[in-house]
């Protein structure tokens, strides 16, 4: 009996077809389905907020800083009243590689050791809320006398962070200064925040032992 080796070419060829649609399909079972691009090293992910136009400016950002090759980038803008004064601020694509800078170059060790005590935190978000007097803020922070207030006050006035103002003896937060304050309370807010903890895996229930039940 001849063989048929038209027959058994065109098989073979089906085959390799099959075989090739079958590794295109695992390849992209193992891709991102989300419509996700590449610049340089930026993976954009689209539709990360439901505001388009937020969803737009996180794409800017993702898109300059790959094409930069920088660490990344991020705006920020927000507006704060009280007190009888406002401060409304604005920054956009404030590059990540110069703010890592300021760990390096000992600038936020200083500014955090300048703040990080409890009577020094008490007396800005007093001055913050509103103009105070020294007199006031011996009230306002439960100081003993207005000694233990200008003790506390001598680095933050060094620091430029606060200032007197008019009329005279009453001291505020520089209005330049609200938003970083603001920033790194946010800051704060993100680290405790539990929505971006990652609860530990629960075990599974041993085999034959009926699962708890709530109340």
């Amino acid at each position: 009996m001849e063989r048929d080796f038209g027959k058994e070419l065109d098989e073979l060829k089906n085959e390799v077809k099959r075989l090739g649609e079958l590794l295109d399909g695992k390849a992209a079972a193992g891709k991102p389905q989300d419509g996700a691009k590449r610049v340089g090293h930026i993976r954009r992910i689209p539709n990360m907020h439901p505001d388009p136009r937020l969803s737009s400016l996180m794409g800017d950002l993702e898109s300059k800083s790959g094409a930069r090759g920088t660490g990344g980038a991020i705006t920020y803008l927000g507006v704060f009243a009280s007190g009888g004064r406002q401060s409304s601020w604005m920054r956009n694509g404030v590059e990540t590689d110069g703010l890592l800078a300021l760990i390096e170059n000992g600038t936020a060790e200083r500014v955090l050791a300048c703040i990080g005590s409890g009577e020094r935190l008490r007396l800005l978000l007093a001055i913050l809320q509103k103009p105070q007097t020294v007199a006031e803020l011996v009230k306002t922070c439960g100081f003993g006398s207005t000694g233990q207030v200008y003790h506390h006050m001598k680095p933050l006035l060094a620091a430029d962070l606060i200032r007197e103002d008019m009329p005279k003896g009453t001291y505020v937060l520089q209005p330049h200064k609200v938003q970083g304050l603001l920033m790194l309370l946010a800051g704060i807010c993100d680290m405790v925040d539990e929505t971006y903890t990652c609860a530990p895996p629960q075990s599974e229930p041993e085999s034959g032992a009926a699962p708890e039940s709530g109340d």
